[in-house]
């Protein structure tokens, strides 16, 4: 039997109540406990009845439940110190379900998006728990029954409840784990940062580097210099295929945003030639603002030969420094499954 299950979100193919059945479902499954990291939760009054009413019915068989969430940010933060601001309401609304919480400092961000389910299973991916992120954005989410695996998990999300500030965390030694996916052995690796956020960059590089075949991005943002340099030499060499999408209008602001480091205006002209020659596809979201709707292509994901990595690590210099989640799947068919999905979001909007 299959131990992992992946789904897809795009905008406008699911209602949000598709992805709450699927979220509701893997709660049900809890017979001891529920570990929520969060980054943004604020769902609407429908979506949040459903979820309240299944934690309720949890926590009546037992099941303890808790949540780590990023909100313990002032309303100003500091920009210039590096200090990123956290999304509204994301701790009035964790607050408000009843449950142990913990606020999670730091400077950067508690930007990790997983469930540990009595660590033997996980739920994580890129997906965010709110509306748009259900309905609006590109989004993948990824199941696994491994004790495993969810052993790694649930190691780090002691860590942050116990610290409740995320610096100095993540630096958990790891192993590929043996699974199954499509009924064909598979493996998964985690890693976490911050504690290996320079070995997840170093990783990443190397496993472009080693490319064979090829190369296929589904990424929000393209922005660590570390990849933007091994996929411009794998353009020059010309042996391995790159295609993807990306987000067309959220790019747009990091080069704004290079533009006035200079050590950084280099990454400009090279990941506009990388875009150029691999005829990465940009899809052309809604600006940022923090009330408006949010219809970003949120997906970090890349497809390098039968290797998915998958999580929400962002391909950039922050996530380092942040607290993320993010996989190494070995496995063919679920290369092939992505790739089906990177073919339709190319589609539709090429």
């Amino acid at each position: 039997m299959d131990n992992f299950l992946v789904f897809f979100l795009a905008e406008r193919e699911q209602s949000a109540d598709d992805v709450m059945t699927r979220l509701t479902a893997f709660i049900h499954g809890a017979r001891q406990t529920l570990d929520f990291a969060i980054y943004d939760m604020r769902l609407s009054d429908p979506l949040r009845a459903r979820l309240v009413a299944a934690l309720h019915e949890k926590a009546q068989a037992g099941v303890g439940i808790r949540f780590c969430y990023d909100a313990d940010k002032p309303p100003q933060p500091d920009l210039a110190a590096g200090q990123d601001p956290a999304p509204t309401g994301t701790g009035a609304f964790v607050q408000s379900l009843g449950y142990s919480w913990r606020r999670i400092a730091g400077m950067k961000l508690m930007h990790s998006k997983y469930i540990v389910r009595d660590r033997q299973s996980v739920w994580t991916g890129s997906t965010n728990m709110t509306d748009d992120a259900f309905t609006l954005m590109e989004n993948n989410v990824v199941e696994v029954d491994s004790p495993q695996l969810a052993s790694y998990y649930a190691q780090n999300f002691e860590e942050l409840w116990e610290k409740e500030n995320f610096e100095q965390t993540g630096d958990v030694h790891t192993d590929p784990v043996p699974l199954t996916f499509s009924s064909q052995p598979a493996t998964a690796e985690v890693m976490f940062s911050p504690g290996c956020g320079l070995e997840i960059d170093s990783e990443i590089a190397r496993r472009v580097r080693a490319a064979q075949r090829r190369v296929r991005i589904c990424s929000l943002l393209v922005n660590s210099g570390t990849l933007i340099g091994e996929l411009s030499n794998l353009l020059r060499h010309g042996r391995v295929a790159i295609d993807g999408i990306y987000d067309r209008t959220q790019m747009e602001q990091v080069y704004l945003q290079w533009q006035e480091v200079p050590q950084n205006r280099w990454k400009i002209g090279a990941l506009k030639e990388i875009i150029m020659h691999a005829g990465l596809v940009g899809k052309n979201s809604a600006p940022y603002t923090p009330t408006g709707p949010h219809n970003f292509m949120h997906n970090k994901v890349l497809v390098i030969d039968d290797t998915v990595i998958t999580g929400s690590y962002n391909f950039s210099r922050s996530a380092q420094f942040n607290a993320e989640n993010i996989l190494f799947i070995e496995s063919a068919s679920l290369t092939e499954a992505y790739g089906a999905y990177i073919d339709h979001l190319v589609e539709k909007y090429r």
